[in-house]
């Protein structure tokens, strides 16, 4: 008999199974956390010189910039138009000390701990009319600050965690059952990442086997949430692209957190011209000054950084995109839009939003082939155009 193909495993993902998902602000007190959110979200949260100004997390969801959904709003002209949104909380700043409680330190981390993902706002800009926490302006000791305490707070609960499970299992001797069999692979997973953490290393940049992540997945590290690094420069930095300390910056990120993204922005500029009333207005300044805002790149970084993508319906009645889990495959995608959708999948009609564009209808899709039917195991793709075949009476029905 020829040997059996070997199916390769599906890599589980760090994080919580959901599609609501959040992304937090965090930073040290003062390098422009609440500016920034207010920029991003037009909302009101506030911006004061001192420590500690937001101490309540403030939330806001902002759409998902996406020229696929622009040009499927136009190419159907629907009565409704529904984008993808990201959910961002403004978190209060942190202090050196904050994991042993310093500032406000242990309610802070507990709203980090609640997000998915996390943009770490660095200051690299120097004004003597905004005063730093830490005296003077050093992004690489901040970055490191922030870095160190979110650590430890892993570390800390960890610790915990260790010590009354380590006891439990200590209690159930040699032997047992599949339930304290199942008890001691937890453990052994948990004395694993504690003893990681202990070394100084994020959970995210551990190599972990799926059952390893299973049980991650339940601690709710803050070190295994994705980081996106926002350099925050004057404006005048911005607008000349160049800054001296984001050569460093980039290069600590390299050095200890490969892999990770970093934005480099103006938040005063941003602010400012959120401010402008027209979005002509708004247009001509960015063209007079000759950059763009970073305002799409960093929701759309932060959107991809949680893991998630999204899929579209199309209509005369509503366009509108849905957000789903990377790997989330067909049926459970449909359950996104109504749980009988999933009960009852029947199929899924995927259209590829290039070949919409290019044929330029539905009927010249199908004409050339490109119109595919796909069962319960597909994987739903970004930007796939879905129309879900479902049945949860005698009569098949189709949204």
């Amino acid at each position: 008999m020829p040997p059996k193909k070997a199916v390769k495993e599906e890599k589980l993902l760090l994080g919580r199974p959901s599609n609501n998902l959040k992304i937090g602000v965090v930073g040290l007190p003062n390098v422009g956390k609440s500016t920034f959110f207010n920029a991003l979200t037009n909302a009101s949260a506030a911006a004061e010189n001192y420590p500690f100004c937001t101490i309540d997390p403030e939330e806001s969801r902002v759409a998902v910039p996406d020229p696929r959904f622009d040009w499927l709003c136009e190419h159907y002209k629907p009565a409704k138009e529904i984008p993808a949104f990201l959910t961002v909380i403004d978190i209060a700043g942190l202090v050196k000390g904050a994991a042993s409680g310093a500032g406000l330190g242990n309610a802070f981390l507990s709203h980090i701990k609640a997000v998915d993902a996390i943009y770490h706002v660095v200051r690299a800009f120097d004004d003597p009319d905004v005063t730093h926490v830490e005296g003077d302006l050093d992004p690489i000791r901040d970055v490191e600050i922030i870095h160190e305490e979110l650590r430890l707070k892993d570390e800390e609960f960890l610790h915990k965690q260790w010590t009354e499970m380590g006891a439990a299992v200590k209690r159930l001797g040699h032997g047992g059952n599949a339930t304290d069999k199942a008890k001691k692979e937890e453990f052994a997973v948990l004395d694993k990442v504690y003893n990681h953490v202990k070394d100084g290393k994020e959970v995210r940049h551990g190599v972990w086997t799926n059952k390893e992540i299973e049980v991650i997945n339940g601690f709710h590290l803050i070190t295994a949430k994705p980081v996106i690094y926002l350099a925050n420069v004057s404006e005048k930095d911005f607008v000349r692209k160049k800054n001296k300390w984001l050569p460093k910056i980039k290069a600590w990120i390299d050095e200890k957190s490969p892999g990770d993204l970093m934005i480099p922005y103006s938040g005063a500029l941003e602010y400012r011209i959120s401010l402008m009333e027209s979005k002509e207005e708004k247009e001509a300044e960015w063209k007079n000054l000759g950059v763009n805002s970073m305002m799409p790149k960093i929701i759309v970084a932060g959107y991809s950084a949680l893991q998630l993508i999204y899929y579209f319906t199309g209509g005369p009645d509503e366009v509108r995109a849905w957000t789903v889990r990377r790997l989330t495959k067909a049926p459970q995608a449909a359950g996104v839009i109504h749980t009988d959708f999933e009960r009852g999948f029947i199929m899924a009609e995927v259209m590829k939003y290039e070949d919409l564009k290019e044929y330029g209808s539905e009927a010249q899709v199908k004409a050339n082939g490109k119109y595919m039917q796909k069962g319960k195991e597909y994987q739903v793709e970004d930007g796939d155009i879905i129309y879900f075949k479902f049945n949860v009476t005698a009569s098949g029905k189709k949204k």
